[in-house]
């Protein structure tokens, strides 16, 4: 169970994390919607519930009441643009889920795992922890139209379709969530509330004014709704500008339009308030969430505490976050009006807010925050400062989308070629996920910004006190692109550099110790890997631990010395265990070596399950890692052969001689290499099995238990739907089965879907 939500976000303010976990808080002479919430919704026992219309359709107050008339079985989850990140948004669902009745911790740990599948090892595992709740449980999903990232609304249709009985899942979207609609409606199992239903009538309508103060004829009330056709914001905004003293009584005719509503904004209340309080709304609107301090910072004054909570008083669209008021959030539409009114009158202004923001954030600690003001500021000195200090534990945490979404940022704006720590950064990031293109168009940039870096004094250095050169040298033995020699050289350069206190100290180790062993000097890369195994334990880098542990564990076996190669395979194993590792791109390497410690001692069926691990992640082992890649590569082939599977060994040995025909400087691998060919060449036959699914179509296998079609997986891999079927047949063939719902329960039950 998780005691404290604040572990989502490193270092992130309480408040903010709980605000996302509650409905917003109850604003008085907010109108009760008694008809839509218990007629239509509260009879309802459909598993899904979706609330779609445009902005100011009071969507978010519905289902707040929704959930209050559901009782205390309601986990409510706010989705901001933060949340693109399946990582990130998984464990706020599991956060909200717990509070209601405890989970399995272990989902919390998976989501903690970087690479992780999350439609194939993460949502299973939210699928049982639902089902095993005592009682059904009710999800809300606010502002799902935030979520862009299409594995994040992959994840929202498997929550979607993977309801148990009696649970429900609530959606409150400006248009319609990526779910399978047609089919769900064709079912029964979905209750659709859109613009008709939410449209206030004169009843609820006269509720809304005199909640705001304002008293009007039924004659007024009606021509109202008539002009706004219901619309909870437009009535509510009309009832404002009455009661700031507009005298525009000619009728309201909103015509959605933006422009038009931020005109009538302006010209209908705003020019009706005091000009501090504009001030106020139209500059700290460039703030998502409020408190006192951050908008005395953002407006160079004092009292903003007062004035926000003023705000809420009053009910102007002001909506507060916490149960102590000390953080607000405006309306959406309302903040949106402000902020194009902002753009409008004064945009030279707006850079300079959000610079006074992120400064504010940054120094408070909330890093992340001061990251999105400081790119919509246009500062990208402090972008790169502050992302360069966040990848690393941004990246360990599992967070690997929004790693990305912060390097896609320099990528836009043309800013790669800037900042070398941000470049080599991108450059690690990108090789460690297998994406060997963009490993090296990170790292050329890399290399060129040194090159200038040579004639330029004012160059970013890295965050952790390390040199710039030690960062592109650690870079260049990763990718290894210049050979086993050259890798030495590298990552001895690194190590002079780096930091005592480096978090990329431990990686680097086992770089160097990696070259040593794979250059054919085991002697001297033992004690460089046992160093680097107490220095990852030590400063928790636990990737580079359980790696340097195998490699030691392979030296020892190579050596005969089966007792102590089975204590560090054992003790490697435990650590990609505990510490949820499996998703990391050496782990493989960890499983392959338990496997042959396993066939050692004559276990087959822990060999191969160690296998089926290892086998996961066998499509991230690419050029990007090349050392690395075939090193487990090779190993896995070593294993494959001991258990008399020759179509797995060929299947992984040719995955190898790809890569070594790209880096063929890679010391003994080579004559590894043709030694294990020239023992297959001796083997005929082979019947091929799961060992001899081949790298596309393993990267299929996440995509099989979901509810995608084959022409939609064929748009997330960008291949065709006959390739899909065709690698679909294949994968099918080598499984044993005939259809796609046996292959989803064979992969299960081999453990290759990670579950």
């Amino acid at each position: 169970m998780v005691e404290d939500a604040r572990q989502i976000r490193p270092k992130a303010s309480f408040a903010l994390v709980e605000s996302k976990l509650h409905p917003p808080s109850a604003r008085a002479g907010i109108v009760p919607r008694t008809m839509l919430v218990k007629r239509r919704l509260g009879s309802q026992t459909a598993p899904i519930i979706c609330a779609v219309a445009p902005a100011g359709y009071g969507k978010t107050t519905v289902l707040a009441q929704w959930a209050k008339h559901k009782g205390r079985r309601v986990a409510w989850v706010s989705v901001d643009r933060r949340d693109n990140d399946p990582a990130v948004l998984l464990t706020y669902v599991a956060v909200a889920l717990d509070r209601v009745e405890p989970i399995d911790p272990e989902v919390f740990q998976i989501l903690a795992s970087p690479g992780v599948s999350v439609l194939a090892t993460v949502l299973p595992r939210f699928m049982a922890a639902i089902s095993l709740m005592r009682e059904p449980v009710a999800l809300v999903l606010d502002h799902v139209e935030l979520l862009e990232n299409r594995e994040c609304l992959d994840a929202v249709a498997e929550l979607a379709l993977g309801l148990p009985a009696g649970s429900q899942l609530a959606l409150a979207s400006r248009h319609t969530p990526a779910l399978p609609v047609a089919l769900l409606r064709a079912q029964g199992q979905v209750v659709e509330v859109g613009v008709a239903e939410l449209a206030m009538d004169q009843q609820e309508a006269r509720a809304l004014l005199v909640g705001a103060g304002v008293e009007l004829a039924d004659e007024a009330v009606a021509e109202l709704v008539g002009r706004t056709e219901g619309w909870p914001v437009g009535l509510y905004l009309a009832a404002l500008a009455l009661k700031a003293g507009s005298q525009h009584h000619g009728g309201f005719a909103f015509t959605g339009d933006d422009r038009f509503i931020a005109d009538y904004l302006h010209s209908e209340l705003l020019a009706h308030l005091p000009a501090e309080l504009v001030t106020f709304l139209t500059w700290t609107a460039v703030l998502e969430r409020m408190s006192g301090p951050v908008c005395d910072a953002v407006l160079t004054t004092a009292g903003s505490g007062r004035v926000l909570a003023s705000l809420e008083d009053a009910n102007l669209l002001v909506v507060a976050l916490d149960r102590r008021r000390e953080w607000y959030r405006y309306h959406h539409l309302f903040r949106e009006l402000l902020l194009a009114d902002l753009q409008r009158r004064e945009p030279d202004l707006v850079p300079a807010l959000h610079a006074r923001a992120a400064t504010w954030y940054e120094a408070n600690g909330l890093a992340e925050a001061a990251i999105d003001h400081a790119e919509a500021a246009g500062d990208a000195e402090r972008v790169a400062r502050l992302v360069a200090s966040l990848v690393f534990p941004t990246y360990a945490g599992g967070r690997v989308d929004t790693v990305r979404r912060w390097l896609a940022w320099f990528e836009d704006h043309g800013l790669v070629d800037r900042y070398p720590p941000v470049a080599v950064l991108g450059a690690w990031v990108q090789a460690l996920v297998g994406r060997a293109v963009g490993a090296e168009r990170w790292a050329d940039a890399a290399e060129r910004q040194i090159a200038v870096a040579d004639r330029a004094s004012d160059v970013q250095t890295p965050p952790d006190g390390s040199t710039t050169e030690s960062y592109l040298a650690m870079l260049r033995g990763l990718l290894c692109r210049n050979g086993l020699s050259r890798m030495r050289v590298d990552t001895e350069a690194a190590l002079a550099g780096l930091s005592a206190d480096s978090p990329w100290r431990a990686a680097t180790m086992v770089l160097s110790g990696a070259a040593y062993l794979l250059d054919g000097h085991a002697e001297q890369a033992e004690p460089v890997l046992a160093h680097a195994a107490e220095v990852g334990m030590h400063t928790g880098a636990l990737p580079a631990a359980s790696t340097a542990l195998a490699e030691r564990a392979i030296i020892a076996m190579e050596r005969q010395q089966w007792s102590e190669a089975s204590a560090l395979a054992n003790r490697a194993l435990t650590m990609v265990s505990a510490g949820q590792l499996d998703d990391y791109i050496m782990s493989p390497l960890v499983h392959t070596v338990a496997a042959r410690m396993a066939l050692h001692r004559g276990d087959m069926s822990a060999a191969k399950e160690q296998l089926v691990q290892a086998a996961r992640l066998r499509p991230v082992l690419t050029y990007a890692v090349p050392w690395g890649a075939v090193q487990t590569l090779l190993e896995m082939a070593r294993a494959y052969l001991m258990l008399d599977d020759a179509a797995g060994a060929r299947t992984v040995l040719r995955q190898a001689r790809g890569i070594l025909q790209l880096r063929p400087n890679l010391g003994v691998l080579s004559e590894q290499a043709n030694e294990l060919r020239a023992k297959l060449d001796a083997i005929r036959g082979g019947v091929p099995g799961v060992s001899a699914l081949g790298t596309a179509e393993l990267r299929l296998l996440p995509l099989l238990p979901t509810h995608l079609s084959f022409q939609e997986i064929g748009e997330r891999l960008y291949i065709s739907k006959h390739t899909v079927k065709t690698q679909a047949t294949s994968i099918y063939r080598k499984l044993g089965v005939s259809s796609r719902s046996e292959a989803i329960a064979r992969l299960q039950e081999i453990g290759l879907l990670g579950g």
